[in-house]
């Protein structure tokens, strides 16, 4: 008996799994604290170059007779990293005068109107340097990599519960570590290890939540993760306006995280994992007080039948997804969609600051349109069909943000509504891979099918720091144009909804195709039947 048939005799989302996955959700809220952060931490200053008869508490509005007189014109605003050396002559050599008869700045006066500090202002990432706040964006992003493939593995080996608490502590130390940075590397460092732990908290705690229901309630149960996360990037804009210093920013996203660590009397360990690890006892124990909440009882003969250790021998890795031609073409196609849904909705979610407005309005809308798209896709997943949903909403999601370079310069309030129809459809396309990508990989390389697009939706979220630095107007029409092309290509992969999904790399192969005989010139039957 397989372990999922165990939920028709304990329930499919009882009063036990309802209590549980709310408990378990909450943590999504932190996370989504750390991974949107970097809008606040890193925000961007605006900045002129520190003049040298001013002191370190010069305030950055200053005379237009100064400014014309000490700043060259950059476009239509006076540059903020050069100076004329006219009127300093004394304080400069020959050698730092530039051929255009100008001098790049060493230190900077920052505007507090909005903020009172970030790493910005107090690292000097500007000018030559403005590639490091965007590296430091990216940098997190990689921690999320390793973090993925460490404590996934870890989670695995030695059970989601103790590794969710370690990943706990980790962060909880590794944010208030890096609030005390002195300097850029050791603030970096530690936002890193932020980021890994992220993956450790709310992966596991996923992890966890997905084995506790039924299969057909899988989604429900998903909606309690991301709408916490949803209500998370809201409340960081609500810190982040009354916490305007990073250094007490970090330290008010971090500290919250503790409450979670009396959740070790709480929370279960995953039944699923104690029974794939002989945890026999155990697993009788927990499966008992499930069905006791749920006021059921479980026939002794089932339990029995439950309790056996599942088979466990085969190996999958990335290349039983590569090595036949039309699961090569599915796969990849959704590796690049779960790449282009990072990028894009990272992307968007940072740049935030960078649109024409008050930065803190601008971010809670971006977090509020979440919502109705999530709960969109609740109400339609299951109507419409996966394909449908997966590409109208990139599709849809990369007009709105293309149609963006058309907009005059003095409508900004249109670029802004653009936008925010792009966060809201990439929000909605980003809550269908999971399932969609979950139908389409074969039961025996779903979990490495899953972990390989989860690396690329997160090489995606690196690169999307970078794309924020090409200017005001080039971020959401590059979004725009990946979002686009992911659309067109979600065409081509077949849908899921009411299928009978593939369980064998046989099956994987298969599915989708207009003909189901198997195709002998691309594979011999025996490659396809792992033990």
């Amino acid at each position: 008996m397989a372990f999922d048939d165990i939920f028709k005799y304990i329930g499919e989302f009882g009063p036990y799994q309802r209590r549980t996955l709310l408990l378990l959700s909450l943590p999504g809220i932190i996370v989504a604290f750390h991974r949107l952060a970097g809008v606040f931490l890193h925000a961007k200053v605006e900045h002129r170059c520190q003049l040298p008869f001013e002191g370190p508490n010069s305030t950055y509005r200053i005379d237009e007779q100064s400014l014309n007189a000490s700043y060259p014109r950059d476009g239509e605003k006076w540059s903020s990293c050069e100076v004329f050396p006219l009127n300093y002559s004394n304080w400069y050599t020959d050698e730092e005068i530039s051929v255009n008869g100008t001098i790049k700045c060493s230190s900077w006066v920052y505007d507090k109107s909005t903020y009172d500090s970030s790493i910005v202002s107090e690292f000097n990432l500007v000018c030559d340097n403005v590639w490091l706040r965007a590296t430091a964006d990216a940098l997190f992003m990689l921690g999320d990599v390793l973090g993925a493939l460490i404590f996934g593995d870890l989670s695995d080996r030695y059970g989601r519960k103790p590794i969710f608490f370690t990943s706990l502590v980790l962060q909880i130390a590794a944010g208030l570590l890096g609030s005390f940075a002195p300097e850029y590397i050791s603030y970096v460092i530690a936002r890193m290890v932020i980021g890994a732990t992220t993956d450790g908290v709310f992966l596991i705690i996923y992890v966890i939540g997905m084995e506790l229901v039924a299969p057909k309630k899988r989604l429900l149960a998903g909606m309690h993760f991301i709408l916490m996360f949803s209500l998370g990037y809201v409340l960081l804009t609500a810190i982040a306006f009354f916490v305007r210093d990073w250094r007490m920013l970090q330290i008010a996203v971090t500290l919250p995280a503790s409450l979670f660590l009396c959740y070790w009397w709480v929370i279960p360990e995953s039944p699923r994992w104690l029974i794939t690890k002989g945890k026999v006892d155990e697993a009788r124990s927990l499966l008992l007080k499930v069905a006791k909440w749920n006021k059921v009882n479980i026939p002794e003969s089932t339990m029995e039948d439950i309790l056996q250790p599942q088979n466990q021998d085969y190996k999958s890795s990335v290349f039983d997804l590569l090595r036949w031609p039309n699961m090569r073409k599915n796969s990849l196609i959704l590796f690049y969609i779960w790449f282009v849904n990072s990028c894009t909705y990272y992307g968007l979610s940072w740049n935030t600051s960078n649109l024409a407005g008050n930065a803190y309005i601008i971010f809670v809308i971006a977090g509020a349109v979440e919502f109705p798209a999530n709960i969109l896709i609740l109400l339609t997943l299951n109507r419409w069909g996966r394909k449908i949903i997966q590409s109208g909403s990139l599709i849809i999601g990369g007009v709105a943000l293309l149609l963006t370079l058309a907009v005059p310069v003095d409508m900004t309030w249109l670029t802004i509504m653009f936008v925010m129809i792009g966060k809201m459809a990439i929000t909605a396309s980003f809550t269908t891979i999971y399932m969609f990508s979950a139908e389409l990989f074969p039961t025996v390389v779903r979990n490495v099918g899953i972990g390989a697009s989860a690396t690329c939706a997160r090489i995606g979220g690196m690169m999307a720091p970078y794309i924020n630095l090409l200017g005001n107007s080039a971020p959401p029409v590059t979004f725009g144009a990946l979002t686009f092309t992911a659309g067109l290509l979600a065409l081509i992969l077949p849908e899921t909804l009411g299928k009978t999904l593939p369980d064998t790399i046989e099956e994987g192969e298969q599915f989708g195709k207009k003909t189901s005989a198997p195709d002998t010139t691309y594979y011999d039957n025996k490659a396809f039947s792992p033990p």
